[in-house]
């Protein structure tokens, strides 16, 4: 039997999503020059909508939308803005960005395979993320605050790196999980006791080095042997370590990886026996805070490994 939902609820949904699209492919007209012929939905997260569009012309483009039902979420000008930077700043294949408004993010689609990323990647990989990393910058930081996923990244310019990532790292994201609730206040504290003590294990770079900052599977698009994208960054100049250790938090690289890389940069001794789980503290934090307390057991491993 038919229900008041199929009678009254289910057409205004449906009419709310035409019209939605309606005026994004109106958008997408007056942007790209070009009519939008066919979509298919891609998932994206954090409360944003995901399409990939073919046009008239051949291209096909990924847009990310922000509606009125999902006010927060990362920022689209800050995304669109990072990716650009990693455009015009360095050889990584990025999106090509043609808008990035508060509620819409137009860019082109890259083509992958959505396959594992195979040894012939990983090294294809650690040639396109030595050269990122070879490349001199002025100071630790940024010229602005950017985003890690949906959240606050600060930036300040800063000269040492090991300040920097205690206190605009470590302690800025511990800080924001335990006023939150997400992380209890003794490992906050052990925590604390670590930053005070990150001389004792943590080294200055030659100098800092512009960051992808977000280097997990889901950002890494293949086809076969090749890197064809690397997506959704989280940008900064750093040390390259962090970088780095990044890329072992979900097993996004491997062997392969790091004996490519370190042919092209030598890795100091330590990383990959303690430096790696420190810095990967920055990450996981993240995690915390986003998809609460099934990471805090990582934290806890890596404060105890520490004695701490």
């Amino acid at each position: 039997t038919p229900s008041v939902y199929d009678f009254c609820v289910r057409p205004k949904i449906a009419a709310e999503m035409n019209h939605h699209d309606d005026q994004l492919n109106h958008r997408l007209l007056r942007i790209l020059g070009a009519k939008v012929v066919s979509t298919n939905p891609l998932a994206v997260g954090f409360g944003l909508t995901g399409i990939v569009a073919t046009l008239d012309d051949g291209r096909r483009v990924v847009t990310k939308t922000r509606t009125n039902d999902s006010p927060s979420g990362p920022s689209l000008v800050l995304e669109g803005t990072m990716l650009a930077d990693l455009a015009r700043r360095s050889q990584l294949p990025v999106p090509h960005v043609y808008a990035a408004n508060t509620d819409l993010l137009v860019m082109d689609y890259i083509a992958n395979d959505g396959g594992p990323i195979t040894p012939e990647a990983e090294r294809h990989a650690a040639s396109l993320i030595a050269q990122l990393h070879s490349d001199p910058r002025a100071y630790f930081g940024y010229e602005w605050d950017t985003l890690i996923g949906p959240l606050h990244q600060p930036n300040p310019p800063t000269e040492c790196w090991v300040p920097f990532f205690r206190d605009h790292r470590l302690l800025y994201m511990a800080n924001a999980a335990q006023a939150e609730g997400a992380l209890p206040r003794d490992l906050h504290k052990r925590l604390e006791r670590l930053a005070e003590g990150l001389d004792a294990y943590l080294t200055e770079p030659s100098h800092p080095s512009l960051l992808h900052g977000d280097l997990w599977t889901g950002n890494v698009l293949t086809q076969g042997k090749r890197i064809t994208g690397m997506i959704d960054p989280a940008i900064y100049y750093g040390h390259p370590e962090i970088e780095l250790a990044f890329t072992t938090m979900f097993g996004t690289f491997g062997r392969p990886f790091f004996e490519a890389y370190g042919a092209i940069l030598p890795i100091e001794p330590g990383f990959h026996e303690l430096r790696r789980d420190i810095y990967n503290l920055y990450p996981t934090l993240v995690h915390v805070r986003l998809f609460g307390d099934g990471y805090l057991a990582r934290i806890e491993q890596t404060v105890a490994k520490l004695g701490l």
